[in-house]
């Protein structure tokens, strides 16, 4: 990609900012183009010379093909009861650019001037609701079962085709107009769907053009989200948006993909200078970026968007933050990333929530994606089923968690030495509410040590252990934590190992053995439960090491949250074993390490690298 000069006529000339693909084969630093026209298209050329690089000129003589950079088809399908709106009137609403013309603009149209032929697959067709049962509300999972179904070009495969269905309503309620719901399977962005049993049909107090308001936010909401499919990220996230190259966020641009009720001045000064158009910056990535992260069914989308129209109220009255105790937000190889989460009550009033809220995780989605690669959904091992208090957070107060992202269902996500983007979105009292971004290193190992044990630490086995505190049966789990400690002992990783290792000493455990041994009373002539002794002297000895030895390295890597809790369940079990002055020792490293970083605790600190 070249950002060229116009040096005559028909000739360009400019600089080689980007390359994609086998680059040591094209060392040039710069291009020349002079175009030959022609009334008939296929006598129409371009010669290109490349140049720099210290290699030899080479000139190439292209033909013309296609005034697009692609083709495109598009699929729609509706709900019974819903008419899908594919056009709109530009001039229809009398809050518009006065320069703007009048036309009736197509949604293949906006895509054709976005440089794609796009085209639409056959009739748009009449779908049923999504069950027999009471629910016709649509969730993720139904819809995407409803386009493999009703979707006549689907397949798991990269291509340029999306489906997209116009249906009464998501699962989450009038609240969402609009999704890009395909992120199940190794295929992504190949379906959207619109809601208009939402926000995007209800004009706002005081219209006075509701019809013509309502097509605009259909025509709107569904372009939106087509442009998800083509990997576009919202106007104000697009520095996470995509692994090509940096991109500046917009927060103020008119686009598709900004919200208008986030720009200064909200709806009315948004569509007062909205174009029905895409920002350069979105345009130069749909055209020229790699078509693997354009093309749908290609790269994964890096996060789930949903178009959410609550009130102003509920964008603002919390926040959610991810961050982790340490200076810098770098963390050594091998050892585990734990993030301290907080939601803060930022509106005048007390807020009612659940007291064990940030310990859903079936509510949250944390997106993990390091520099260079495809985004990928932490997994958690388990989600929890609780029936929780309900808390009252007053104006100011904030509630913190921690949360271990290293591994998970998908394994170990954050194991290579590397940038990470972590991101994390919550749904809160019915209203999404995402976190800020936060930019963390995975450091290069140091010896050969650390790299040998990493091959027994980075399995399923060894996450689990370190994810539920410990275990007795999953023993490959426990000897690739058990070896570490014997070659890393004075690593940060072997001070998480230590926990983990030691917390089940601490109590009668039990297992169930399917091969009961012999003399043993089986449960149905099968099974028995086998009741480990605790072990005081080791696990003393390990959680010592782990929490009192060095209060303020402990904390910082295992986090405020976590050391605190730690330290007051090792206090209170050295209590129950009539070890009173162990136990004041393990008070006084706690007091002594909180207060060495008041100055932030609680809330999660995330420093510049």
């Amino acid at each position: 990609i070249a950002k060229l000069t116009r040096r005559g006529p028909n000739t360009w000339i400019g600089r080689i900012w980007y390359k994609d693909g086998a680059t040591a084969n094209f060392p040039y630093t710069a291009v020349r183009i002079s175009a030959v026209g022609s009334f008939f298209p296929h006598q129409r050329r371009a010669r290109v010379t490349y140049s720099g690089g210290g290699a030899p000129r080479r000139t190439r003589t292209y033909r013309f093909v296609s005034p697009y950079f692609r083709d495109v088809e598009f699929e729609y399908d509706h709900e019974r009861g819903v008419k899908p709106e594919l056009e709109v009137n530009t001039c229809a609403h009398s809050n518009r650019p006065p320069s703007m013309p009048c036309e009736r603009l197509s949604i293949e149209r906006v895509f054709n001037r976005a440089g794609f032929r796009a085209r639409r697959s056959g009739e748009v067709s009449e779908i049923p609701s999504d069950g027999p049962d009471a629910n016709t509300t649509w969730s993720d999972a139904e819809m995407h079962d409803a386009m493999q179904r009703y979707w006549s070009r689907f397949a798991n495969r990269p291509q340029w085709a999306m489906w997209v269905l116009f249906a009464v309503q998501h699962d989450i309620g009038p609240d969402l107009g609009g999704i890009m719901f395909d992120d199940i399977g190794p295929n992504h962005r190949q379906g959207t769907a619109v809601f208009y049993k939402s926000f995007i049909s209800n004009p706002p107090v005081g219209e006075t053009q509701p019809d013509a308001w309502r097509t605009r936010m259909r025509f709107w909401t569904a372009v939106h989200e087509m442009g998800h499919a083509f990997n576009l990220a919202h106007s104000w996230q697009k520095e996470l948006g995509t692994p090509w190259i940096p991109l500046v966020n917009e927060p103020e641009a008119r686009s598709f993909m900004n919200y208008p009720d986030n720009v200064a001045g909200e709806q009315t000064a948004f569509f007062s200078d909205f174009e029905y158009r895409f920002s350069n910056g979105e345009l130069l990535f749909m055209r020229h970026a790699p078509q693997r992260f354009v093309q749908m069914g290609n790269a994964d989308w890096f996060d789930h968007h949903g178009f959410e129209g609550a009130s102003v109220e509920s964008y603002s009255a919390l926040a959610l933050e991810i961050g982790v105790d340490r200076d810098k937000p770098v963390f050594d190889f091998l050892e585990p990333v734990v993030l301290e989460l907080k939601v803060t009550n930022l509106s005048n009033e007390p807020r009612i929530m659940s007291s064990d809220l940030l310990s859903h995780h079936d509510s949250m989605a944390v997106m993990l994606k390091k520099d260079g690669k495809p985004a990928r959904r932490w997994a958690p091992y388990a989600t929890y089923c609780t029936e929780a208090e309900k808390k009252v957070l007053m104006p100011g107060e904030s509630v913190t968690e921690s949360l271990f992202v290293s591994a998970g269902l998908n394994g170990w996500d954050l194991a290579e030495p590397g940038l990470y983007t972590l991101q994390m979105a919550m749904e809160i009292d019915g209203n999404d509410v995402i976190s800020n971004a936060l930019r963390l290193r995975v450091a290069t190992p140091t010896n050969f040590d650390e790299e040998r044990v990493a091959q027994d630490i980075f399995t399923e086995d060894a996450g689990r252990v370190m994810a539920f505190d410990g275990s007795k049966v999953l023993d490959a789990g426990n000897n690739a934590w058990q070896e570490l400690v014997a070659k890393l002992p004075n690593s940060k990783a072997a001070r998480h190992a230590r926990v983990c290792l030691a917390m089940p000493l601490t109590r009668q455990y039990r297992t169930l053995r399917v091969d009961a041994p012999e003399g043993a009373e089986a449960i149905d002539g099968r099974a028995v439960f086998e009741v480990s002794k605790v072990d005081e002297e080791a696990a003393q000895e390990a959680l010592a090491k782990a929490l009192v030895d060095k209060p303020a390295v402990a904390m910082e890597t295992l986090g405020a949250v976590d050391y605190e809790y730690y330290c007051e369940g090792f206090s209170s079990w050295l209590k129950t074993c009539n070890r009173g002055k162990d136990a004041q020792k393990v008070d006084d490293a706690m007091r002594k390490a909180v207060a060495a970083v008041a100055h932030h605790y609680p809330a999660p600190r995330v420093a510049a690298e």
